[in-house]
This record gives C-alpha cells, structure tokens and sequence, in this order.
C-alpha cells in the first residue's frame, strides 16, 4: 500500500491509527465526490496539455468504474488505504497501470479533499432543505386540518392571549422558511472552487486552468488568491453547523410543546401508538420518547458547531492537519438534523389534537377587551387597561 504521501519510510501502526483516525470511515459518504472532482482535474490537466488525451480518458473511465464498484459494495476504504484518495489512488493504478500515477499532478491531498467536502456539502444543504419542505407541508397539512382549533397562547407559562392550532403550525412553518433561506445563504461559502490552490500556495511552473474545473464542477467562483483557501477551512462547515442548530433548536421547541401538549394535566393531543414506546415496568405507559430526543438534539448539533469553530481558533495560517477533525462534527451533526427532520415531520403526520380538552382561562381575552374600549369608547389605553385589570385583582 502505497498512500499519497509515501515516501518509502516505516511507519508505526499507532501512529497510523492515530493519524488516520476515523477518515476510513467517515470518507464513504466522500467517494463520489473525489471521483467528480478527480474527474474534472483530469480533463483540465489534458485540455491545457499537461497529460495526454489517452491517458486522461483511461483515468476517468477507470474513476468511473471505481465509483461504481464501490457503490455496489464491491470494494471498501481500509485503515490501511487511510482515506477515500489513497483508496482510489491506489486502486486506479492497480487497474490501468501508469496513467493512473498521473492523476495527481497539479494537485494536494489539500485541495482534493476540501473539493469534495464542498461538492458533498453543496448537496447536502440542498437535501436537508428538501427535508424541511417536506416537514413543512406536514405542518401546514396539520394547519388545514385542524387550524381552526383554538389554543391558549402563553407567557411566563401562563394563559396570555388566545391563539389556535393554525397560529401554532404558522409560527413554526416561518421558522423553518428562515431556516431554508439560511441553507441557501451558507452556499456563499461553500460554492468556492479550492481545486489548483494544492497544499496552499498554488502549483508553481504549472499552467493550471482553474477556472475550466471551477465550470466543469458548477462552482460560483474560483477561490482567490490560493491562500485564502486554507484561511477558509471550516468556515463553511460551521455556517452549515450553525443553520443545523437554529433548525434542531426550534425542533425541540416544538417537541417540547407536544410533549406538555401530551402530559395527562392537558390532553391537548393525542399521538399514535406506533410513535411512542412502553415501561419495562410500568405496563399502562405509551411514552413520547421520539420528541423528547427530538428536543435533546440541538445540544449535540450546538456542540457540534462548537467544535468545529474551536477546531479552527487562531490555528496560523497554511494548512494544518487539525483542521481533519472537521469531518466528525460536520458528518455528524447534518446526520442528526437529517434524522430529527424526518422523524418530526413522520410524527405530525399522527398528531391530532383535542379541542374538547382544550380550555381557554376567561381571562385569556382580557387585552382584546381592552382594546375593544379603546375603539369604542376613545379612552387612552391605559385607562382601558386598568380597567379590564380590576376585573381580575383578587
């Protein structure tokens, strides 16, 4: 096993292990990715004649053929591949020969890795938001339905003012349209082309056309100058981090409010059974333990961004190799909002609510009281005001 950066010297399975990490893991979700951005490297190196046009075609349909194979569970990274490149690397020389050591001109391990994490990311953003419109029509299809049963809106968890199930879905419905606005935001940053900045500083004495592999891998814009890229690791990850966590905060908000909706002192809602589980002990028990892990979800995707902006804090500039524990984080906490979405958008499709358990305090209409006076009577509203307050001073 040859890995990119091997120059023939021992190296200590700890060390291995330790340095690659996880990375033989976490990279099979970045497979595909390598294989569009090696691809698109490949044709450039040809059209600007720094490889012939035999070998680049021998290349990218050996790519290809990996992609495919390891798709249908073919062939796997290894610990001892390290990664998803020396995975390919290695494979595609072992099949087409020579041409295949070629593929690496022009390029770092560094450049080719945050290539596909933004290829991976940019798709990313477009699935979860497609999630959350599929969370979405099941709020506003839960609106249609039952929007018109009246609920107490609360401050202070106190009867406020009255309010319904549609006001309820509503509130929800635009917080996640904000959150689809801020996916589509965060692609600012990660729509920029890293490909030909190598391990930072660009590849000397090469005639790279950046800007050919920038429109062939439908980026915005070619990243520059090429010392900007390494200044960027994370940035992206933690923007995408930062929309997971608003999105996960106002799940459990959610949750959180179906859970009381829930409890026997309301029996505002009822929920099916197959959402909720039993008592090992307890043999009367159906418990809505989906939302309460719904609602412990942003304290792991907050973590999450947390690392990955701790990760990066004042590292110097150029690359270092403490910005590859950005995968974990990253991986894991789009795996959870993924999950979180899709479970709650399930459960709301169950959820129905009980407008003869629902009762509103008398004084829930206090403040529209006021303001009917106000109206009609033409008094200052604080005259008003104090006036609908005596009815309720004990």
């Amino acid at each position: 096993m040859s890995r990119l950066w091997d120059k023939g010297l021992p190296l200590d399975e700890r060390v291995l292990r330790y340095t690659a990490g996880e990375d033989h893991l976490l990279d099979v979700r970045l497979v595909h990715y390598d294989v569009l951005g090696s691809i698109a490297h490949v044709e450039m190196l040809a059209e600007t004649g720094l490889l012939s046009d035999a070998d680049s075609a021998a290349i990218c349909a050996g790519l290809r053929q990996l992609a495919a194979e390891f798709a249908a569970g073919d062939w796997a990274i290894s610990l001892e591949d390290e990664d998803a490149h020396t995975a390919l690397e290695s494979r595609l020389i072992a099949n087409i020969g020579t041409a295949g050591a070629r593929m690496h001109l022009g390029r770092s391990r560094n450049d080719q890795v945050l290539t596909a994490l933004r290829l991976y990311l940019r798709d990313a953003a477009v699935d979860l938001t497609e999630r959350i419109e599929n969370l979405r029509a099941s709020l506003q299809g839960l609106s249609q339905c039952q929007g018109k049963v009246p609920l107490p809106g609360y401050t202070h968890m106190q009867h406020a003012m009255p309010s319904s199930v549609a006001l309820w879905c509503g509130g929800f419905d635009e917080a996640f349209a904000d959150i689809v606005a801020g996916l589509q935001a965060v692609q600012r940053r990660v729509n920029k082309n890293p490909l030909g900045s190598a391990a930072g500083y660009g590849t000397p004495a090469l005639p790279l056309d950046r800007d050919l592999t920038t429109r062939k891998l439908g980026f915005d814009v070619t990243q520059n100058p090429v010392t900007a890229v390494q200044l960027s690791r994370g940035k992206a990850e933690s923007a995408l981090l930062f929309e997971i966590t608003l999105l996960t905060q106002d799940l459990g908000r959610m949750a959180s409010d179906l859970l009381l909706f829930y409890t026997q002192e309301f029996t505002y809602i009822a929920l099916p059974a197959e959402v909720t589980t039993g008592s090992s002990i307890m043999p009367q028990k159906r418990n809505p333990d989906v939302l309460e892990l719904i609602r412990a979800a942003s304290a792991t995707t907050q973590a999450c961004l947390d690392e990955s902006l701790l990760i990066t804090a004042k590292l110097p500039s150029g690359y270092q190799r403490d910005l590859q524990r950005l995968k974990a984080p990253l991986f894991r906490g789009i795996d959870l909002a993924i999950e979180s979405v899709d479970i709650m958008a399930y459960v709301l499709d169950g959820v129905r609510f009980i407008a003869e358990n629902i009762r509103l305090d008398p004084g829930i209409y206090a403040a529209e009281e006021a303001n009917r006076i106000v109206r009609e009577e033409g008094v200052p509203f604080r005259d008003a005001y104090r006036r609908v307050a005596e009815r309720f001073v004990k």
